[in-house]
């Protein structure tokens, strides 16, 4: 088959054997495309490398911005968290780099989208859902897929056809970007073994960090994070900042077993600190400037929003309608949050809103109280009322089953 096949390139093991498998396999021109979501050391270097390995054309894309306003920021509204774990750090990258893969196929007349993802995991759930809504008309090729691939294999492909990869790509199979760091395999694939501390780059071991504490704050506005220390700045470099700020002092490994979409359980270690951080400090604010019934239900709406996402569902209208009920929660959600950073907790120490919900007059216990006590009488009798006449009722119905 003749023609252009653009593909998802991060440089590393899968998409480095992708460009081959689809040029020996297809008869296939490629044309690689690297999304900057923050992953990317060298763009030099990766172009360099896809130029070697064959392919006719390089695209690298810078979007952190846009990953950072259009994907990241939804989600710390929604306190998006799968599993109550895990950030999803992948799983909000990858709708992103399947649209502007989908622009590149449009720009070059390609026939077809590859990536090098495997038939195990989640993200090509992720692409083949979001490129197959953004243009149908576009095949999807999955080479690691396909050919039911295992990494040993792919190192030995690798070899015969003169494919360098890292000694780390060896060991364990990394994905990143701004929110974090996604590492699984080799080592980590025995639950019951801790995970060594070759696998951080971001956080730093626990037993390393400083032996005093660190405050942020960071203020946000309109459910978004605006500031740290007082200093405005913008999404890419606020992330970026408590992400070296948290990880510092060892914050953001989380150590998952996780239910992927495909019906494994999978562990997974992920690097976040950031993410943990601003999602510890936004759930805490709301916490100050929602009522009791909106911080309940929307709980109920960010479990099924986060479980939309990971599933590759960006595209998804419920997910679009989610978004609505969250972001009309979150026009007072506006205020400063102070943590601190300490031997891998990040705990929150003192917030504050010009919508706060907390009255000192009514919760104080000193004289100046304006709660007036005398009516909690009745309010408890009528409180617990149904729950006594059903105790009383089953417990006079078990005397009499047991005389009888």
């Amino acid at each position: 088959m003749k023609g252009k096949v653009v593909l998802a390139y991060s440089g590393g093991l899968d998409t480095s054997v992708a460009v081959k498998w689809i040029q020996e396999k297809y008869d296939s021109e490629v044309v690689t495309v690297t999304l900057d979501i923050g992953q990317v050391d060298d763009v030099g270097e990766l172009k360099e490398k896809s130029c070697k390995t064959g392919s006719v054309a390089h695209y690298t894309i810078n979007a952190q911005k846009e990953f950072i306003e259009d994907y990241v920021f939804p989600s710390i509204k929604a306190n998006g968290l799968y599993e109550g774990k895990y950030p999803l750090g992948t799983a909000l990258g990858r709708p992103l780099i399947a649209a502007k893969l989908v622009e590149v196929a449009n720009k070059e007349g390609c026939y077809a989208i590859a990536h090098g993802c495997t038939g195990k995991g989640n993200d090509q759930v992720r692409l083949d859902v979001t490129v197959q809504a953004l243009n149908p008309k576009l095949k999807i090729i999955a080479p690691i897929r396909e050919c039911n691939l295992t990494r040993d294999q792919e190192v030995e492909y690798a070899k015969s056809h003169g494919i360098p990869i890292s000694h780390k790509a060896r060991k364990y199979s990394i994905d990143q970007n701004l929110w974090g760091r996604a590492i699984e395999g080799g080592p980590l694939e025995d639950p019951s073994i801790e995970a060594s501390n070759d696998v951080l780059e971001w956080s730093k071991p626990v037993e390393d960090t400083p032996n005093e504490s660190e405050y942020l704050e960071l203020e946000f506005h309109g459910g978004v994070p605006v500031s740290v220390n007082g200093k405005k700045m913008g999404g890419v470099e606020l992330v970026n900042l408590v992400n070296h700020k948290a990880g510092s002092h060892g914050i953001g490994v989380i150590d998952h077993l996780e239910d992927r979409l495909v019906g494994i359980k999978s562990r997974e270690v992920y690097e976040a600190p950031a993410a943990v951080t601003i999602i510890e400090a936004h759930k805490d604010l709301e916490k100050l400037v929602l009522t009791r019934n909106q911080v309940e239900f929307k709980a109920i709406v960010e479990q099924r929003w986060a479980w939309l996402v990971y599933s590759g569902l960006w595209v998804d209208p419920l997910r679009v309608n989610l978004n609505n009920f969250i972001d009309s929660t979150q026009k007072k959600v506006e205020g400063k949050v102070k943590i601190k950073l300490f031997k891998g907790n990040a705990g929150v120490v003192s917030r504050s809103s010009p919508y706060s919900l907390y009255d000192s007059e009514l919760a104080t216990y000193s004289s100046s109280s304006t709660f007036n006590q005398k009516t909690a009488e009745g309010f408890t009798d009528l409180w617990g009322l149904s729950s006594r006449v059903a105790h009383n009722v089953n417990f006079e119905k078990s005397k009499e089953d047991d005389t009888d």
